[in-house]
């Protein structure tokens, strides 16, 4: 049970679970009886009735307590290192030998209880975070030769035909061929409104399906799929220390012979001018128990773990605890403009007929020309248009250039402006309408600007124009436009030249050198491999929506863990101060170290509710 066991891995075998539960059962069982045996002794003691029973009854308490303790404390005196298991078997031998018989009972007993809770407090976060282990289904239902086959998901391979059933997880990443409904996406994006599907629409793996049966085309193997990248990041990412996971480790190594030292000089030197040598050797104990720094050394890490797994059910995945100490400090939020604060989608704001044709007469004309074409603007076009599209002939496309066909025997061309934003239809060499377009902002990216509340800087590669309306229509004052990517990269460089501490939120493949580069950089969802590897963090709903949050926990994160590590060194500090004065007994010494490491570890885990 000791603290130098909790390293934060999580195991998930059955046997492992079932283990540690009959363990619990008997350490509760022990921890009884020797309350029962030390309430006896103390009894006993109070009514002067034998002292070699006070001893026996103490001692038998003592040695089913505090079994485990002694062992560990042993094995780590053979391996020369020093934890609050070695402080406490010497405390407790100490005690016995000054004859504080019922105090060292009192110690093992207050310290198997603070271990049981704390025990309990850490293994509650861990099954928190497990349950994330959960959005991968384990089995596929796939078709084979015509006949449904239940098979393990990580068999099936590409392009494999499977069913998913009603309210089952969606196993892999795949495109549905059959069906529509709704899904429940909360485990991928962290949003609690169902999304809906239908033939032709992208499911990711860990979504759970909804009322209705539906087929679906696989598109990525187990290993590659939405619900086990994310588990990856969530397990990389608790391993990853925080710069104050980092220090503490090494203040533990530094400050317990410190205190130690303390402790021998409070035990052994006073008596020199004052006399009372056993008096002063159980002050010096007292300050020994009261040091031990396992409140730090478990609740530090327990904290970012915590804050991690809070994150990652917000749909905000966080690659380690440095991340979240950076998070923390931003100041500067810089966004990449297209795909980020727009959807990466043009849309038609305004259609102007000339001659004698009508708005629907142009639409309809230019939809049944660009119907064929891929670029932005002809999807725009098409999409806009809701009728049947008019028959044409001799359609060809030419980059730069734009599409053309013939109708009715004469040549009809859509040609796209130099800015990308509007779009001219000519017919019979006559322009007869023109289109203008723009790139849509995301309906959250306003209100979240505002929610974050940090200098906003806004990157494009779009010209001024665009950049400067889109900047407008988000109150972003701070806009660079025409950017290559190398640009983006020197001005958040720049700003962190500045003393600014960066975040960068994008995309695309182009975003992944700015993304490495800033403080914390967040990639947009779960498509760009390339943004992925290179980010801190990720949106995996491919919006914006969680970026407060992930402001909001960091902060919180943060300020548990400085909160844990002044609370247990200010406790520690005054219970030394009056153990070297005479007014702290053993058992007040054990208090302020299993006590408030069990406190720290409360706080810590709270970040998980």
């Amino acid at each position: 049970m000791a603290c130098n066991h909790k390293n934060g891995e999580c195991h998930d075998h059955s046997h492992e679970h079932e283990h540690h539960n009959e363990d619990s059962k008997l350490n509760i069982l022990l921890l009884v009886i020797s309350i029962v045996l030390a309430v006896t002794a103390l009894v006993f003691e109070i009514l002067h009735i034998s002292e070699v029973a006070v001893g026996i009854l103490a001692g038998t308490a003592i040695i089913l307590s505090g079994y485990e303790v002694f062992m560990e404390g042993a094995k780590s005196v053979i391996k020369l290192k020093i934890d609050e298991t070695t402080l406490m078997t010497v405390a407790v031998i100490a005690a016995f030998i000054l004859g504080e018989f019922v105090e060292g009972a009192m110690v093992t007993i207050l310290f198997g209880i603070g271990e049981l809770l704390e025990d309990k407090a850490v293994e509650n976060s861990r099954k928190s975070i497990k349950k994330l282990a959960d959005i991968q289904a384990d089995t596929a239902n796939v078709i084979v030769d015509g006949t449904e086959k239940t098979v393990e998901s990580k068999d099936v391979i590409v392009n494999s035909e499977i069913i998913i059933k009603p309210h089952e997880r969606v196993p892999l990443d795949c495109i549905v061929t059959e069906g529509a409904g709704y899904a429940d996406a909360s485990a991928i994006t962290g949003e609690s409104v169902p999304i809906a599907y239908k033939e032709g629409s992208e499911l990711l793996s860990g979504m759970i399906n909804g009322e209705n049966l539906l087929k679906a085309r696989t598109t990525k193997e187990y290993s590659e799929s939405t619900a086990n990248r994310i588990i990856k990041l969530v397990e990389e990412a608790s391993e990853s220390k925080s710069n104050n996971e980092k220090l503490i480790s090494r203040f533990a190594k530094i400050y317990t012979p410190i205190v130690m030292v303390i402790a021998v000089l409070i035990a052994f030197v006073p008596p020199i001018f004052f006399g009372n040598l056993a008096s002063w050797i159980y002050r010096g104990l007292v300050c020994l128990v009261a040091s031990c720094p396992c409140a730090i050394v478990i609740s530090i890490p327990l904290a970012y773990y915590s804050g991690i797994g809070k994150a990652s059910k917000a749909g905000i995945l966080i690659k380690g605890g440095k991340y979240l100490e950076a998070l923390a400090k931003i100041d500067t939020m810089v966004f990449d403009k297209t795909g980020t604060l727009t959807e990466g989608k043009l849309e038609i704001t305004n259609i102007i007929p000339f001659k004698n044709y009508s708005k629907d007469d142009v639409l309809a004309l230019a939809a049944s020309v660009e119907k064929n074409s891929s670029h932005p603007i002809a999807r725009a076009i098409v999409e806009a248009y809701k009728g049947e599209t008019l028959k044409m002939s001799d359609y060809s496309e030419q980059s730069g250039k734009g599409v053309s066909a013939v109708y009715a025997g004469k040549t009809i061309e859509c040609r796209a402006s130099d800015s990308g934003k509007s779009s001219s239809l000519i017919y019979d060499g006559e322009c007869i309408g023109e289109f203008e377009l723009k790139d849509k902002t995301r309906d959250e990216a306003k209100s979240v600007i505002e929610a974050i509340k940090k200098h906003t800087v806004m990157l494009t590669g779009d010209n001024k124009q665009n950049a400067e309306q889109i900047g407008k229509e988000l109150n972003i004052d701070d806009i660079h436009y025409s950017l290559l990517p190398q640009d983006k990269l020197r001005i958040v460089s720049e700003l962190k030249n500045e003393g600014k501490t960066v975040a960068f939120a994008g995309d695309g493949i182009n975003d992944a050198p700015v993304i490495a580069a800033a403080d914390c950089g967040f990639a947009m969802g779960l498509g760009s491999d390339a943004a992925i590897s290179s980010a801190d963090a990720v949106l995996s709903s491919g919006n914006l929506k969680a970026l407060p949050n992930a402001f909001k926990i960091a902060q919180k994160t943060v300020r548990t863990a400085k909160t844990n590590i002044v609370l247990s060194l200010s406790i520690k500090a005054i219970v030394i101060i009056l153990a070297a004065l005479g007014f702290a007994p053993i058992w007040l010494g054990v208090l302020s170290d299993t006590g408030i490491c069990m406190l720290c570890v409360l706080w810590a885990v709270r970040l998980l509710k």
